[in-house]
């Protein structure tokens, strides 16, 4: 079966890591099956399908474990699936809950209440289309609330005005979702992007911390997603609590604070202006998958950050050689050539420290490679690979310093770990 799904995936084949807890490793493969492991052994101790293969689901992320249940969520947006993600009992693999992230087709009736609610924002036949909102990375438990946070990704296809013709907010793209970790029952939900159309999935890391603003300490999520901007929100209700660009947004000029929407330039509607347009960032993102870190001690987040761009043209729906996207990503780069444009192609990646209080930027380093995994620790450094440069560097926390390099003779985009061993502390 594996093998017959070689091509039902996006985008590549990989695994972003796997859980252990109670003698047990769990791990999801690329075909959409979630294994647990016996740690000692390597045998095999369940193994549960958690898609349907009617439709080209894949699985690229790790999964969580929560309360003794495994939380895994899935990815095939750009192939055309509706998202969700689900809960299994550790011990057993029987499946605990299923929280869908978009609604289905409402004469099937909805598996929970809130997605009644969600299918108001929609328009036409998207369960046809799948509908997207897939959950392939972002899973969060806060333990002080009890409270799991789930990064939702883009609709399917991309082109807003194919998946939900007329508009919509389109819930729960684009967002970060509260739910009960024993039930998966909605809690709240904050949605970065209404109606979104330019693959700005909300699925990047996320981080759970305490900060003192305005004299109070505070419960908050925090988030640098696709789209260029950092987000921090009240992490008991999801209010948007304070948001600004750290890199350079042409889509949309800022965030709206009274109702938390993104203020579009016009002309970034592809989708409804029917002209190609030339976005930075675009769908690649300001930030991916990369880990990004926190110290508690600098009080800032560090951000793998990159600068990339492309044009979007609007197509009717498949594009040959394109996934099921309701975009032409080929055609217009003829645009980065127009009079007048500054925007360059390819990437320019920066490791950002990003102040969440005061909301800006305290310092960057220019990286020769693109965007790579961050990890911060309590002796002051941070710690970041480069793929160009082929090295892994130290970085002063506080100033940006950079203090040593060595060569890794590869590029090196994923998070480091750092463990200690006879009381020498390690980075691997």
């Amino acid at each position: 079966m594996p093998g017959e799904r070689a091509g039902l995936g996006c985008c590549g084949f990989v695994n972003r890591g796997v859980a252990a807890w109670n003698g047990k490793i769990y791990v999801g493969s690329f075909d959409g099956r979630l294994i647990a492991l016996d740690a000692k052994t390597g045998k095999e101790v369940w193994n549960v399908l958690t898609v349907d293969y009617q439709w080209p689901y894949s699985i690229t992320g790790a999964p969580r474990v929560v309360k003794g249940k495994v939380i895994i969520g899935n990815g095939g947006a750009e192939l055309g699936v509706r998202g969700y993600v689900t809960a299994y009992d550790a011990e057993t693999g029987a499946q605990a809950w299923r929280f869908y992230t978009v609604p289905g087709n409402p004469a099937n009736g909805f598996e929970h209440p809130d997605l009644e609610t969600a299918a108001k924002t929609w328009n036409g036949e998207w369960w046809t289309l799948g509908g997207g909102g897939t959950v392939w990375d972002a899973i969060v438990y806060d333990q002080k609330l009890d409270l799991l946070y789930l990064g939702v990704g883009n609709g399917s296809p991309w082109n807003a005005s194919v998946r939900s013709p007329g508009g919509g907010d389109n819930l729960y793209l684009s967002s970060i979702v509260a739910v009960n970790p024993d039930t998966g029952a909605y809690v709240w939900h904050y949605q970065q992007i209404p109606w979104e159309t330019w693959d700005f999935t909300a699925t990047q890391p996320i981080i759970v911390a305490d900060l003192m603003l305005d004299g109070v300490e505070r419960r908050v999520v925090m988030q640098a997603p696709k789209n260029g901007f950092f987000y921090v929100l009240d992490a008991t209700n999801g209010k948007l609590i304070s948001a600004n660009n750290f890199v350079p947004t042409n889509w949309a000029t800022g965030i709206d604070m009274e109702t938390g929407r993104p203020i579009e330039v016009p002309a970034a509607r592809y989708d409804v202006t029917g002209k190609p347009v030339l976005l930075s960032p675009a769908a690649p993102g300001s930030h991916n998958w990369h880990p990004m870190a926190y110290s508690p001690d600098t009080g800032l987040v560090y951000i793998p950050a990159q600068e990339v761009s492309m044009v979007y043209v609007p197509a009717p729906g498949r594009v040959i050689g394109v996934f099921n996207i309701g975009v032409d990503w080929i055609s217009g780069n003829s645009l980065y050539d127009e009079p007048g444009n500054t925007i360059q192609r390819g990437t320019r990646a920066n490791l950002i420290a990003w102040d969440p209080v005061k909301n800006q930027e305290v310092w960057r380093n220019k990286r020769e490679g693109g965007a790579a995994g961050v990890l911060a620790t309590a002796g002051g450094l941070v710690f970041q690979g480069d793929s160009n440069a082929q090295e892994f560097a130290a970085f002063r926390a506080d100033t940006g310093e950079k203090l040593w390099s060595a060569k890794t003779q590869t590029g090196v985009v994923a998070g480091p770990i750092s463990y200690e061993l006879d009381g020498v502390q390690y980075i691997a």
